[in-house]
């Protein structure tokens, strides 16, 4: 990617071993689901955990800035924003989406767009 920025860091990019860890901890999750006699959740319901996930973030990054009083929100907030980036690499892993391509494409499409120099 030219005149993209940081893009020597795309050209050795992975999510391979995030993907996999969260990977690992979905398939943990559908067996302890099934071995309480619940289902495993859908892709439709990790995307909905997903909005909880980024509302739980949001009343977080709040209380970070002093908006809102929530006791450890530092170590809550690195949680959170793991849980969210659990939420984006299992679904894009379900339907089969290439993350690291699709990063890749953005940041040149937006970089593109941008006037030089920015």
């Amino acid at each position: 990617i030219e005149n993209a920025p940081g893009s020597a860091l795309l050209d050795t990019m992975s999510l391979t071993p995030l993907t996999q860890c969260a990977m690992a901890l979905h398939e943990r999750f559908s067996r302890s689901a099934l071995a309480a006699g619940r289902r495993p959740w859908t892709r439709d319901e990790i995307m909905q955990g997903f909005v909880g996930d980024v509302g739980d973030l949001m009343k977080l990054t709040m209380a970070r800035n002093g908006a809102r009083p929530i006791a450890e929100v530092d170590r809550n907030l690195g949680h959170e924003l793991a849980d969210c980036l659990w939420s984006v690499l299992v679904p894009a892993e379900l339907h089969g989406v290439h993350l690291e391509r699709e990063f890749e494409q953005m940041v040149s499409t937006v970089s593109a767009s941008l006037p030089s120099g920015e």
